[in-house]
């Protein structure tokens, strides 16, 4: 059942009854809104999934990718401004944790509806310098890299139109998030609450507690199994802990 709300920034919107919660997804490096197409088969009863669709990929593969991440946080900002007219749950895997972040901090400052919770998942902290440079590497170490992570199925790379138009986007993604950083990044307010692949090789487990730097309320780090695309393979577990979150008291009041 999807929900009557249109917008550019969101493809794929579906919910499960009468929405009650509204959970907003940022897919990885490269990816589309389609990345989370696997997601409906176990979405909560009363949450409406809003996958969102970045420029220069799926339905906007034909608009001009953002020259930095300041510039893409900042238009996907103004984009979601109009999805936080009912109560909603941020959530953003790898580079889509990055812009999840940057997408709160700029709500909580112009004194937005906050969100119920912010949920980012295999992604560093802001002020942790990126591990390693791959958006300068040749198509095919690239293309090993992406598929040995869990972030392109081999059999894919035998088409080479298919893979074209995919590195485009892959590279600036990893370019954005390459050059993030900020060595002093405000603070969130909202609950914070982070997930990490107990085999991820591009965000390991050690450093997904260096994000309780950016948070001043309440603060989780959960390990679930698989490597990088661990939200993808195994969305079930991810989304329990969302269906956890969303029957506390206190936000069911919200």
């Amino acid at each position: 059942m999807a929900s009557n709300p249109t917008n550019l920034w969101i493809t794929g919107r579906y919910a499960v009854g009468d929405p009650k919660v509204r959970l907003i997804c940022v897919p990885q490096a490269g990816a589309g809104a389609g990345a989370f197409s696997g997601w409906r088969r176990h979405l909560p009863a009363g949450v409406e999934l809003a996958p969102v669709e970045l420029p220069g990929r799926g339905t906007r593969e034909r608009e001009p990718l953002p020259e930095n991440t300041e510039a893409l946080a900042e238009a996907l900002f103004q984009g979601l401004r109009a999805e936080l007219d009912m109560p909603y749950v941020l959530f953003g895997h790898s580079l889509g944790g990055l812009l999840t972040y940057e997408v709160a901090r700029r709500i909580e400052a112009q004194g937005l509806r906050a969100p119920l919770a912010v949920l980012i998942s295999g992604a560093r902290a802001p002020q942790v310098p990126s591990l390693r440079t791959m958006s300068d590497a040749s198509d095919d170490r690239l293309l090993g890299w992406i598929a040995d992570n869990g972030g392109l199925p081999r059999e894919l790379l035998s088409y080479p139109t298919f893979v074209a138009e995919i590195l485009r986007a892959i590279r600036t993604d990893l370019r954005y998030a390459e050059e993030y950083l900020l060595p002093e990044p405000p603070a969130l307010h909202s609950p914070l609450h982070i997930f990490g692949g107990l085999d991820d090789a591009i965000t390991p487990p050690e450093q997904m507690p260096r994000w309780q730097r950016v948070a001043t309320g309440e603060f989780s780090v959960t390990m679930l199994p698989g490597g990088h695309a661990f939200p993808h393979t195994d969305p079930a577990a991810l989304l329990g802990f969302v269906r956890d979150v969303l029957a506390e008291p206190t936000l069911r009041a919200a």
